[in-house]
């Protein structure tokens, strides 16, 4: 067990650090929310898979399936056009419009219930959407089963991440919330996988398996969020403080000295009473700056053309001219890419911080999609007719392997940890619920544009997504604090150390009062 010991000061001016470190407890709790993220990363892997089988398309999207073998019979058919369907994308997009919707409602879940519960009752919703999707006999049902797909996934990504925050100690905050990215980027690999095996069935069924094996991850999420703790902060919001203190205790390990922290958790928790519309309160002056990470961030992460890579993948690369097997087996790779890039990010955040691997992976993601661009446009050219070799083809998926490794360890797991660990207590939930529903809005936008835009732009799309990585690495260099190692009810320090945001936070009376009181020990 973790020994006691008094606060002592963190790396920065006058932060503190709490004693204790990674429990058992905290480790196995962490690992069971964060399966939260497997149903979210399975069913961006498994949607790109199912609509680039031919069975499932002859059933459900006929004229795509007519209009894609016809590009494939015919020796000049346009590559870039053989997908563009409104119907088609609506399949894969319309799962982000419900869980925009349900991330807003699950804010109030989770503030008056606890975060488990949010966890529990996506959990159930998303287990009917997969028995909709397994058992389907027309469109209706399928985006029937979408819709209770997403709202699983709006309160599993509402939740997931305020938890993960809450439960870890400061200087592991990064690694254990990047759990959730690692779990999404398993789900993406694990659905790749069943979608390649799946494809081979005799009888053209295998898509039912691919949709309907979503619910093994969902019954574990469901069934572990039964027997998880509820974090301290969650159980003072609530006025249980002595069920608060027990379980910090818990959480830090039997012997440490949590006094401290515990009285700065009260504090954080009186101001989050004192907050009758958390909705209202985050607008004020001084929760710009967490505001604005809660909508630029999930906003920027969908510009980065992520998730059309990952949920189109298939689809993509049967685009460019590969088989139907090549094709499935492509995105196989770039999933485990995807996986294994992740957990440099577990392992490095705490300690390189957040925004080296923001820059960093920004510049490599910049490089890489203009690589596939040109590479795309060099061979097929506007006109789309030309045939890859494989030796290309082959190139085309290693830039991409590229891109998706700088995402992996930069964008996809840091848009969920900065946003869930700079809003303040009072506020949390409600900005973690702008964060997933922006998120959701940005990938229904992008998901829904992305085919119709790669008929009309062709290769330019990817250039198209480099200028927005450039223009969102210049925002991190500029607007984007180091979170690494500050205690979640510090947070506010950050913001007035900063050259642009200290200006929303200075002046404010009872921030600077609070602020100083944690800084010289009060309480």
């Amino acid at each position: 067990m973790p020994g006691g010991g008094a606060m002592v000061a963190a790396s920065g001016a006058g932060r503190p650090e709490y004693p204790g470190g990674l429990t058992m407890f905290v480790s196995m709790a962490c690992l069971v929310a964060a399966t939260g993220g497997l149903i979210f990363g399975y069913d961006i892997g498994v949607s790109g898979g199912v609509t680039s089988m031919d069975p499932f398309l002859s059933r459900f999207f006929p004229s795509v399936y007519r209009a894609q073998s016809a590009a494939a019979a015919a020796a000049g058919g346009n590559q870039y056009c053989r997908f563009d369907s409104q119907l088609l994308t609506m399949f894969t997009s319309s799962l982000y419009l419900a869980a925009l919707a349900s991330s807003l409602g699950a804010a109030t879940v989770t503030r008056v219930a606890g975060r488990k519960w949010s966890m529990f009752a996506g959990g159930l919703v998303f287990l009917a959407g997969c028995a909709l999707n397994g058992a389907a006999a027309n469109v209706a049902m399928l985006i029937v089963g979408r819709v209770l797909l997403g709202v699983g996934i709006g309160f599993a990504n509402q939740s997931v991440p305020v938890y993960l925050s809450e439960m870890a100690p400061a200087r592991m905050r990064g690694m254990l919330n990047n759990g959730f990215q690692m779990m999404i980027t398993t789900g993406v690999l694990a659905a790749n996988l069943i979608n390649y095996g799946t494809a081979r069935i005799a009888g053209g069924w295998g898509w039912r398996l691919s949709l309907a094996l979503a619910a093994v991850p969902a019954a574990v999420m469901t069934a572990g969020a039964l027997f998880l703790p509820e974090t301290p902060n969650s159980l003072l919001e609530r006025g249980r403080r002595g069920e608060a203190r027990r379980m910090l205790q818990r959480v830090r390990g039997e012997g440490v000295d949590v006094e401290d922290e515990y009285n700065d958790l009260v504090a954080a928790g009186e101001a989050s009473h004192a907050v009758a519309s958390p909705w209202r309160d985050i607008l004020r002056r001084r929760n710009r700056p967490p505001l604005v990470m809660a909508v630029a961030i999930p906003l920027f992460q969908q510009l980065t053309g992520i998730n059309v890579i990952m949920f189109y993948a298939p689809v993509l690369f049967r685009t460019l001219g590969f088989g139907g097997g090549a094709s499935l087996m492509s995105a196989v790779i770039t999933g485990g890419v995807n996986m294994a890039a992740t957990l440099v990010s577990v392992l490095a955040v705490d300690r390189v911080g957040r925004r080296a691997l923001f820059l960093e992976g920004g510049a490599q993601m910049v490089a890489s999609q203009a690589a596939v661009g040109a590479l795309i446009g060099a061979r097929l050219g506007w006109s789309g007719t030309a045939a890859i070799p494989a030796g290309y083809a082959a190139a085309v998926v290693a830039a991409m392997c590229v891109y998706v490794a700088a995402f992996a360890w930069s964008w996809g797991p840091l848009a969920w940890l900065v946003p869930s660990e700079v809003m303040p207590l009072e506020v949390r939930p409600a900005g973690q619920s702008i964060t997933v529903a922006v998120n959701m809005a940005m990938t229904f936008a992008v998901a829904q544009a992305f085919l119709p835009l790669l008929c009309r732009l062709r290769f330019v799309l990817f250039f198209f997504f480099a200028g927005w990585v450039a223009a969102m690495t210049a925002f991190v260099a500029l607007f984007v604090p180091e979170t690494k190692g500050v205690p979640i009810e510090d947070m506010a320090a950050v913001w007035s150390d900063h050259w642009y945001w200290k200006r929303f936070v200075d002046g404010d009376g009872d921030g600077a009062r609070r602020r100083g009181d944690i800084e010289m020990g009060h309480k």
